[in-house]
């Protein structure tokens, strides 16, 4: 195995097996545990803020705080619900539901390889993930609850203190550190072992039919996939595009965070990383298969007054059934099962 792969196993090991403390520490604070991941050569470098570095006792507590429904307004929803592991961190819902009973109007993200990302949102709204990651706890459509009262309620739960005074040697709950410690969870994140990264790496292969759509997946005119998700570690530029669902856009998308007219309807291309896991598909999750969407992208799509340039590279009817099935095919050998059941990110006991 990879010796970073390796390396990762044991450091997920680690926090899987992390011992929470039972009561209040005495002395100084104690010093948190770096998470010391380093990129594989293939991948950009992992992003760490320098005012949020990541340690295995951050990790550990916005695991917790991930898993609990007390960030809801009512205590009965917590963040998993709408991003859950065994979907690779999203929702197979169309559109998650709040505490209301309210739907949204959007699909829910995957959180995978957020270390990477920082425009965070469908529009892109937010940036960076301590500026994200208390967004749906206000969100009146969503957790609907007020920071005052989840860190009141937080701070009187005897457990979360001395995790706390761990992660970051205080025993005062605020919703600053809330967010640290959610977002370092999120950072640890991370897949990048799949059977198309050993391929890379020479310990795997690839079927023909996975070959041949890896082929397709990456020609600019035919599969035309990598325009936008770049064929590299990421499989997407995050850039925010208008990709034609529909000749005139009814979400306004990244146009309403940006106010540039050309940006209607845009929205950020997702990484392609476990996409078999993470249906439905689009922004608003009008599609259910991988099927449906490879489709779209052969004969459905709009070339509207908002529409991206580089759809006007794609030629409709230019891909056989053969020719999808491949894509899909290939598709499949960036997924990561154990991503889906990591110990390391299941809901502590």
């Amino acid at each position: 195995m990879n010796s970073k792969f390796t390396y990762l196993l044991c450091v997920l090991t680690a926090m899987a097996c992390h011992d929470l403390p039972q009561d209040a520490p005495l002395g100084p604070p104690p010093t948190p545990t770096p998470f010391g991941f380093e990129s594989p050569d293939n991948f950009p470098p992992f992003f760490d803020p320098v005012d949020n570095p990541t340690t295995l006792e951050g990790i550990a507590l916005g695991r917790k705080l991930f898993y609990d429904p007390v960030l809801s307004g009512d205590n009965t929803q917590a963040c998993a619900d709408c991003h859950r592991q065994e979907n690779a961190f999203t929702d197979p819902r169309r559109f998650s539901v709040g505490i209301d009973g309210i739907a949204g109007t959007r699909n829910s993200m995957s959180l995978a390889n957020l270390a990477w990302q920082h425009r965070l949102f469908w529009d892109g709204r937010v940036h960076g993930l301590e500026n994200q990651a208390l967004r749906p706890v206000q969100d009146v459509i969503e957790m609907h609850e007020t920071l005052e009262n989840a860190v009141s309620e937080i701070q009187a739960i005897p457990e979360y203190p001395p995790l706390f005074w761990r992660a970051f040697g205080t025993m005062k709950v605020d919703s600053t550190l809330i967010a640290k410690a959610l977002s370092q969870f999120e950072r640890s994140l991370i897949s990048i072992n799949s059977r198309y990264d050993r391929y890379k790496l020479g310990l795997d292969t690839l079927s023909e039919s996975e070959y041949i759509g890896m082929l397709l997946f990456s020609d600019v005119t035919i599969g035309g996939c990598t325009q936008c998700h770049s064929f590299g570690a990421i499989f997407s530029d995050f850039i925010f595009r208008n990709n034609g669902l529909d000749s005139l856009p009814s979400d306004p998308g990244r146009f309403a965070v940006s106010g540039i007219l050309s940006e209607t309807g845009a929205f950020k291309t997702p990484s392609m990383r476990n996409v078999e896991y993470t249906a439905p598909y689009m922004s608003d999750g009008r599609f259910a298969t991988l099927e449906e969407v490879l489709e779209f992208y052969n004969t459905g799509f709009h070339l509207g007054p908002y529409t991206d340039p580089a759809m006007y590279n794609l030629v409709k009817g230019r891909l056989s059934a053969q020719d999808m099935s491949d894509i899909i095919a290939f598709l499949k050998t960036l997924s990561e099962p154990e991503f889906l059941t990591n110990p390391a990110f299941k809901k502590p006991e």
